[in-house]
C-alpha cells in the first residue's frame, strides 16, 4: 500500500512515491504558491526576532 499525504497548499491526496515529482506537493503550481508564500513572508517560523548587531565604526569585522 502506498502511503498518501495532503498537498500542504490544496489538501489533494499525494501518493508518497519516489517518482512524485513535486512531493509534498501535488503540482508544481501548488509547489511555487508555497514558496511565494516564503518568499513574501506570509509564511514565517515562530521565535525571537532577531536583530542585527549594532553598527559601530570602532569595531572590525
Amino acid at each position: 500500500m502506498v502511503k498518501t499525504v495532503n498537498c500542504p497548499q490544496c489538501d489533494k491526496a499525494v501518493p508518497w512515491r519516489d517518482e512524485q515529482a513535486w512531493k509534498p506537493f501535488c503540482s508544481e503550481r501548488c509547489k511555487l504558491i508555497d514558496l511565494g508564500d516564503w518568499a513574501s513572508e506570509s509564511h514565517r517560523i515562530a521565535g525571537d526576532p532577531v536583530l542585527p548587531p549594532e553598527n559601530n565604526s570602532n569595531e572590525f569585522h
